[in-house]
């Protein structure tokens, strides 16, 4: 009898030890959800980015799911089990606030636990026609028929407050069409709508991979910074520009156009295993943030490790801000006493290389 035990009690501490020698991934692993965006848009890309470079050296198996966007998605976070992480555009999030100031008792529900991890980029905002518009600028739109995006994202969030902001009214309910991205530019072509509203980060998915002779019947309408929509528009939303680099084998020049902002965004947990891996999260999202910069989407590279103030209703989740506080503190401190490397021209004597130095590249070996 005691020999058996004695082999269990081995067995058991056999298991113990391999297991801890393993990294202790089989205890430590949490398996969350993060909502996105449409499969062919820039939210689900950055979150596959986060995905493989932040989730899963973090020991967090995070599984990436499509949805309609932001409106969707702050209500899945709210409610969905499993969904611990989301992304959230800063007007979708606003217009909660502000019901929920208003005396919406749902909308206050919904948002007041949310909390947010940290900006991420500006979203730009396409206004779509088809190349034989008679229309050039954006605030031409009014009273055409026009695809919002889907219900529950944050396209029709935008599409809809822009409209509003520039017009004095919404826009008309036989005007409106609520089409996901790839049904808004299909209508567009065959002339059952005059504009197609998207948004999305650049360069979109959507028009990279569209096929080419496609591509050649669409274009953007620009902003007239002279109109007097114009004005009213920037009361929310920032101006930006539709790069040609962006989608070089289509558009010849610079487009500007709109902005609105990203967010990440997860909920006030405190039990004590959720906050453990959500620090775990912020830890490794600032240790590999040159990671998602240089191997992610190019959005990333318009990302600042930083986490600014922000208006009354918002608040970010404490266990990760201290965390994230803390690492950008040391990597600025790392910046600051790293001494700066000297220029290709000081590197041979100390001075300036000579003309005929650099002919003979000289300099910098």
């Amino acid at each position: 009898m005691l020999k058996t035990t004695l082999a269990a009690l081995a067995g058991l501490f056999a298991l113990f030890f391999s297991t801890f020698a393993a990294g202790g991934t089989a205890a430590a692993d949490a398996h969350y959800k993060i909502v996105t965006g449409q499969e062919r848009g820039t939210y689900i890309q950055i979150g596959q980015d986060l995905a493989k470079w932040v989730a899963q050296p973090a020991g967090i198996d995070l599984t990436v799911l499509p949805s309609k966007g932001s409106a969707e998605n702050v209500q899945r976070l709210r409610f969905e089990p499993g969904v611990k992480l989301a992304l959230v555009q800063s007007d979708v999030y606003q217009a909660y606030v502000d019901m929920a100031k208003a005396g919406n008792e749902e909308a206050g529900t919904t948002i007041r636990p949310l909390r947010l991890i940290m900006p991420l980029y500006d979203e730009e905002i396409y206004f779509v026609v088809r190349n034989d518009s008679p229309m050039k600028t954006i605030n031409e739109i009014k009273d055409k028929v026009i695809s919002v995006g889907l219900i529950g994202s944050g396209t029709a969030q935008s599409g809809t407050t822009l409209y509003r902001l520039m017009f004095g009214q919404p826009i008309p309910d036989q005007n409106v069409q609520n089409l996901s991205n790839e049904d808004a530019l299909a209508a567009l072509i065959v002339k059952k709508i005059d504009v197609a509203i998207i948004v999305a980060g650049q360069p979109a998915k959507l028009f990279t991979d569209m096929n080419p002779e496609l591509l050649q019947q669409i274009r953007f309408l620009r902003v007239d910074p002279n109109a007097p929509e114009t004005a009213r528009a920037k009361q929310t939303y920032f101006p930006a520009t539709i790069h040609a680099s962006s989608y070089p084998n289509w558009l010849k020049e610079d487009v500007p156009t709109w902005t609105v902002k990203a967010f990440l965004v997860t909920y006030d947990y405190n039990l004590r295993d959720t906050v453990g891996n959500l620090k775990r999260f912020a830890d490794s999202l600032c240790q590999n943030f040159n990671n998602l910069q240089s191997q992610g989407h190019p959005k990333w590279k318009q990302v600042k490790l930083e986490l600014p103030g922000l208006g009354k209703g918002w608040q970010y989740y404490p266990p990760v801000e201290q965390r994230l506080k803390a690492c950008i503190a040391r990597r600025a401190a790392m910046q600051t006493a790293m001494p700066q490397a000297p220029t290709a021209e000081q590197k041979v004597t100390g001075r300036p290389c000579t003309d005929q130095e650099r002919l003979l590249l000289l300099c910098g070996k």
